[in-house]
């Protein structure tokens, strides 16, 4: 048994290295398609969120005795005859039924979801009328001041359409996070949300005491008063400080600026504090105005709206999901010799 399972194990490294070597070989022959027929952006995706709903109705009715099988599959053909109907009629329509979409903004630090956003965005405003609304389901801790000040602005954007912008809040929007809420027409949250943090903050270890011990010099030579401020190896300054707290304190008027223009109704002494709070506080301090779930604001909606999902994805080549599936068997092979 022994000789098996060294030749087994043999057997999955030789895998993992002609894996590697076609991954290589598929990196360099990715790029050369790219170079030659230039990069795929993506494409867009949109899904009714109401056949969904009725999907979860049937399916618990049926459970729940209500309704057989074979009467399920009844009423979800004469479901589709019904929607068949109504577009027809909509179509023949001078007033179309209302229409919401619904985007979901995760945020990180760099608000990197920012790229897919603003192609959301882009393409609602393509048809987008007053008479619509765009949901968007934000959750972020906050990040950097570029980053989420132009991930606000492309809120910003359906706003100025004259479409309503609805924020909803689940989890948390805290400082850049509650910078793009604040654009809403209306802002829901859930109770326990967190909200707030209107706050800026600049911290970074300095290692220049550590460096002298040892006899390490560290040399910064710039061009410009200001060029460099406080740094991660070199020797901090009082004048440094002074520069830097007045730059985030510039970052926190701006701030305080946009959340005035945007909720002109929130008291700004009392909550630019870089404190947060939770949905029922943040109620009785204008930071939202309603108490509910992004999910019950959507099922509310369902009946006398057509709700759909909208999400911008990034095609991959077909030699990237290759190299995918070969990791993915890889992992699953060795896995089975730990």
């Amino acid at each position: 048994m022994e000789y098996v399972y060294d030749f087994l194990l043999f057997a999955a490294k030789a895998i993992i290295v002609v894996v590697a070597l076609m991954a290589v070989a598929g990196y360099a022959a990715s790029a050369r398609m790219q170079r030659h027929y230039g990069h795929r952006k993506g494409h867009l995706e949109v899904s009714r969120l109401n056949a969904e709903f009725d999907d979860f109705e049937s399916t618990l009715r049926m459970a729940a005795g209500a309704v057989s099988q074979k009467g399920m599959r009844q009423a979800k053909k004469q479901r589709k005859r019904d929607e068949k109907q109504k577009d027809k009629e909509r179509s023949d329509s001078a007033k179309a039924r209302r229409r919401m979409y619904v985007i979901d903004f995760d945020g990180d630090i760099a608000a990197s979801r920012v790229t897919k956003l603003r192609r959301e965005i882009t393409a609602l405003l393509t048809g987008l009328t007053e008479e619509d609304e765009v949901v968007v389901r934000v959750e972020s801790t906050g990040g950097t001041v570029h980053g989420y000040g132009l991930a606000a602005s492309q809120l910003k954007r359906v706003r100025d359409s004259g479409a309503k912008l609805i924020i909803a809040v689940d989890k948390v929007a805290a400082s850049g996070g509650y910078l793009m809420a604040s654009v809403a027409t209306h802002l829901i949250a859930a109770p326990f949300a967190v909200l707030g943090s209107i706050g800026v903050v600049v911290e970074m270890p300095n290692l220049n005491r550590l460096l002298k011990k040892h006899d390490v010099d560290y040399e910064v030579i710039t061009a410009g008063k200001h060029k460099r401020t406080l740094t991660l190896f070199g020797e901090n300054k009082p004048e440094h400080r002074r520069k830097v707290q007045q730059e985030i304190d510039d970052v926190h008027a701006l701030f305080g600026q946009f959340l005035t223009e945007n909720r002109p109704q929130v008291p700004l002494d009392e909550v630019a504090t870089g404190e947060t709070w939770f949905g029922t506080r943040a109620l009785d301090l204008k930071l939202v105005d309603e108490l509910v779930t992004s999910d019950e604001y959507l099922l509310r909606a369902r009946t006398e709206a057509d709700i759909f999902e909208v999400k911008w994805v990034d095609d991959r080549t077909p030699m990237a999901r290759l190299m995918e599936q070969f990791g993915q068997a890889a992992a699953q092979f060795m896995s089975r010799f730990h």
